[in-house]
């Protein structure tokens, strides 16, 4: 007789990043009330965007992540994380592959609202 309580089980990380291996493709891995986390592999350089109505969180799992800003840039390392404020422009960058998780709510796109050949679908769960 099958269960109706939920399965316990950890969410791996490593897991699930060996599960794809294409760049700047997020892939929602859980949800938080109206929040996914999102774990992408990236390498070079990304698009300038923002966005206008979220914060979003970068946290890094392995590699060097640097967030560039009009004024300045972050540099993240593993286990390293930075908000970056709704509506501040900004380009992630990696000069070699970065995994990482991100935290944004349901539906943002990863382009913000500058669209184009980079933007993902949105709610590809892996």
């Amino acid at each position: 007789m099958k269960s109706n309580r939920p399965a316990y089980a950890p969410i791996n990380f490593a897991d699930k990043l060996a599960q794809f291996t294409d760049r700047w493709q997020p892939r929602v891995i859980a949800e938080l009330n109206d929040y996914q986390f999102k774990i992408v592999r990236i390498e070079g350089d990304f698009i300038w965007h923002d966005h206008p109505e979220t914060d979003e969180a970068f946290i890094v799992l392995e590699g060097v992540l640097r967030i560039d800003f009009r004024d300045g840039a972050v540099t993240l390392g593993p286990g390293e994380m930075y908000i970056v404020p709704k509506g501040v422009e900004h380009k992630p960058f990696a000069a070699s592959e970065v995994t990482m998780l991100l935290i944004e709510p349901r539906g943002t796109l990863n382009t913000g609202e500058v669209g184009g050949e980079r933007t993902t679908a949105n709610d590809i769960w892996i």
